[in-house]
């Protein structure tokens, strides 16, 4: 494909890589067949240990030039890598894609089109569960229209690869996430918490890949980090920290039966 030369429309695409040979090609691929075709694909290898760069060559050895690969020389966490693809990011429109989630293959034209409708800086869209393999599991999470600061502290449902900015709107200094558990939610608090809204598309667009395995286990720590984000983030005193985590815990919970 010819260099794109259309910026106005253009959809920069971060997608961090550490570890992930045994998805990325899919994930690449998924992109490629996006209905919406003005994007530049950003591939962040976060000093993988793996033979992801192997797999990525491999693909560009194609010759899509919509496809960017930039190497970091130390691996420092999905927040580092987002934020360099952040910076390296040509188009007015940004969104973020995990090397595991899957993309239904309208996911930009409809979210695009639901941002320009609103008018918005800051849209999300709905997400079905998958199991280790992708496949979907029914269990679905539906997002509200509108969601402010207040709001979106007791429910944690804006989802990574869900995302999408205009940048002409919003800052790539205010997308800068945090070096710290939970940055993702950080970012999207520390954005509401300066005003902002963010507009929600109640579509399925994205399937978030969750292997059965990791469920208990993250239990007490997203507790933990949910807490920390209430005192740290949002500068909450305890008493309104207990309060929205009462209602994070019940939505969190309600989610995932």
């Amino acid at each position: 494909m010819g260099e794109n030369k259309d910026y106005e429309g253009l959809v920069s695409i971060v997608v961090p890589v550490y570890n992930a040979e045994n998805y990325i090609a899919q994930t690449i691929e998924m992109v490629l067949k996006q209905t919406y075709e003005n994007f530049e694909l950003i591939l962040v290898l976060d000093a993988s240990k793996d033979n992801s760069l192997g797999v990525i060559e491999s693909v560009m050895a194609g010759g899509d030039d919509r496809i960017r690969l930039i190497k970091r020389d130390k691996n420092e966490g999905a927040y580092a890598a987002r934020n360099t693809g952040i910076d390296a990011a040509k188009g007015r429109y940004l969104a973020f894609l995990d090397a595991d989630d899957i993309w239904h293959a309208d996911k930009l034209s409809k979210e695009l089109d639901f941002l320009k409708k609103n008018d918005a800086e800051f849209v999300f869209t709905a997400y079905e569960f998958g199991d280790e393999n992708a496949n979907p599991t029914g269990k679905i999470v539906h997002v509200p229209s509108k969601l402010s600061f207040r709001e979106a502290l007791s429910r944690t449902v804006i989802f990574t690869s869900t995302v999408m900015f205009d940048l002409q709107k919003i800052s790539k200094e205010e997308i800068h996430m945090p070096g710290i558990e939970s940055e993702d939610t950080a970012t999207w608090w520390n954005i509401l918490k300066s005003g902002r809204m963010a507009y929600g598309l109640d579509e399925v667009l994205v399937i978030y890949r969750r292997p059965t395995s990791s469920l208990s286990s993250n239990k007490l720590k997203a507790l933990k980090r949910i807490w920390g984000l209430y005192r740290n983030i949002a500068g909450l005193s305890v008493i309104e920290s207990a309060y929205y985590f009462v209602g994070w815990a019940a939505r969190a919970t309600l989610r995932r039966i």
